[in-house]
């Protein structure tokens, strides 16, 4: 990793044991002691980082928004962030979760997509006004609210600040793309 130092595995704390043994459970390492993705940063300190994965892994598995919704605000939050592996993991995510190709494409070059799918469209602007406005318009929290109830809109609110810390560390530590993959953005 260009800007990241890696913790040696030999001086690791138990903490950082710890996590990096839960870790490699469902990552295969790149190499000794080094996951790749956010991972690596976050390993510099064992309890942070514990919270950190404990955090995004109530965000990935256990909200009560469909799964589709979810990638579709970390898209949005990936893009502003221009942030090259948030996108390249999760777009094929978002596929899989059945956003249509056409939104992922404009989200991508940071266009506004043409929905077919309401609760789409309000997942879109939840997000692209937060990032954007630094707060929701009347119309399009009352859209989220319809489409994924207060506790739905707490937890995409929520998501996309946890996948701003995400991308920041991304770019922050420039953590590279798994040898021959392309940049998603120029």
């Amino acid at each position: 990793m260009p800007r990241l130092t890696p913790v040696d595995e030999k001086a690791f704390t138990q903490e950082q044991r710890d996590l990096y043994n839960a870790l490699t459970q469902s990552r295969e390492p790149q190499q000794p002691g080094l996951i790749g993705g956010p991972f690596d940063a976050w390993l510099t300190n064992g309890e942070m980082g514990r919270r950190i994965v404990g955090l995004g892994n109530m965000f990935r598995f256990k909200t009560s928004v469909d799964r589709r919704y979810v990638e579709l605000v970390i898209l949005v939050t990936g893009q502003f962030w221009q942030a090259q592996f948030e996108w390249f993991a999760h777009e094929p995510m978002a596929r899989e979760a059945g956003l249509p190709e056409s939104v992922i494409n404009s989200i991508k070059v940071g266009e506004t997509p043409i929905f077919t799918d309401p609760a789409d469209r309000a997942a879109f602007f939840l997000a692209k006004e937060l990032h954007h406005d630094h707060q929701l318009s009347e119309q399009t929290f009352q859209a989220a609210i319809e489409a994924f109830s207060q506790q739905g809109v707490a937890e995409l609110v929520n998501l996309a600040g946890y996948y701003t810390m995400v991308s920041m560390t991304l770019n922050t530590f420039e953590v590279p793309l798994p040898k021959g993959e392309k940049p998603p953005f120029d």
